[in-house]
């Protein structure tokens, strides 16, 4: 198996940490270590860092050798321009079968929390198999414990496949159908029926059965995918990767192959996964109970409850009578928002960028 570490997205929505600059997943959001520095340790402890594909893009690649030393040099797939999800996989999976035509990858976000670490391997070994026996893509689906509306879901279909564990069974299902990010009430429904899972696009395949779903899906970017395969051993490299991702279009790998294809098989886990995609994630993340606060840097906090307050330059935050809210001090920005509201800082970025205030982006 090779991972294909996604390590090039922007972060808007937790801004003002995550910058143009140094996005999230080079932050320690969660702690002393960077998202992706925390997903490299997760994944070391199951593949040799040889089997580790970091996909990025140019104005991070520095970023990312510095962060993580032990990734080795050819490693490191940088994307000559921004062209989506569908390019930087489908990048990755060329890579991986340039190396080995019998390669099966797995898809990992760099800002993903996992808390339980062994279960998400016993998983995702399992979707191996799966993916192996079957021939066919194999997504891993997260039981939803709470009714999310910032995730979309799988529904999960007939079972098809079967395989013993230790404690029992894991039964694997068809993919009926995706549904994309619900209102409330659409959301509780599917916490209340058990075929929908949240979709962390978590992708497990044989390199040549997603080669073969973008050859039927998206004719042209395999087309350009399959020229960086047969360069990639060459001196003709660096040019054939440069004229390739010139001529891909942008899409999602959700749009551009997912939602296209069919008999997909899905794998039901529970290991503690979260999207850390905006800040109310992380207050859920590291709260210990229910209604705690969660604090970064020197506070005060008198009859508060619920906040998440992180200073990053060593001032205090002190506060009074707060509840539910966010408040991130950095040496430029302090943004104030409720926990509710999390997911409009992508609208404050937005206004930023408006009104062209480069220097805060």
């Amino acid at each position: 198996m090779y991972a294909i570490l996604l390590a090039g997205g922007s972060g808007t929505r937790l801004w003002p940490v995550s910058r143009k600059s140094v996005p999230k997943q080079l932050q320690p959001i969660l702690g002393s270590d960077t998202l992706l520095r925390s997903t490299w340790k997760r994944l070391r402890k199951g593949l040799p860092a040889a089997r580790i594909l970091v996909v990025t893009g140019a104005s991070q690649a520095h970023l990312i050798r510095q962060d993580l030393p032990e990734l080795p040099a050819d490693n490191l797939l940088v994307e000559p321009m921004k062209r989506d999800t569908a390019a930087a996989i489908g990048f990755g999976a060329a890579v991986a079968l340039a190396r080995d035509p019998k390669a099966t990858v797995a898809t990992i976000n760099s800002d993903a929390y996992v808390k339980d670490e062994k279960e998400f391997w016993r998983v995702l070994r399992t979707a191996e198999k799966a993916a192996k026996r079957s021939g066919r893509i194999a997504l891993v689906g997260v039981r939803p414990t709470y009714p999310e509306t910032g995730y979309g879901y799988i529904k999960m279909g007939s079972q098809a496949l079967r395989f013993r564990h230790p404690k029992g069974y894991d039964e694997i299902f068809e993919v009926e159908g995706f549904r994309e990010k619900p209102d409330l009430e659409t959301a509780k429904s599917y916490v209340a029926q058990w075929e929908y899972l949240w979709n962390p696009t978590l992708i497990v395949a044989e390199a040549k059965t997603l080669m073969s779903a973008f050859k039927a899906h998206l004719p042209k970017t395999w087309k350009e995918l399959e020229a960086i395969r047969a360069s990639w051993a060459t001196p003709k490299r660096t040019k054939a990767l440069a004229r390739a991702f010139g001529r891909i279009v942008p899409i999602s790998i959700d749009y551009g192959v997912l939602e296209k294809e069919k008999k997909m098989l899905v794998v039901p886990a529970d290991f503690g996964w979260a999207d850390v995609g905006h800040w109310r994630a992380v207050h859920d993340v590291l709260a210990k109970k229910p209604g705690a606060n969660v604090t970064r840097g020197r506070n005060l906090t008198v009859d508060s409850e619920g906040n998440l307050l992180y200073s990053f330059t060593g001032k205090m935050i002190a506060a009074a009578g707060l509840r539910d809210m966010i408040v991130i001090e950095t040496e430029d920005v302090i943004l104030v928002c409720p926990k509710s509201r999390a997911q409009d800082v992508k609208k404050l970025v937005e206004a930023v960028e408006r009104k062209k205030l480069k220097k805060y982006l």
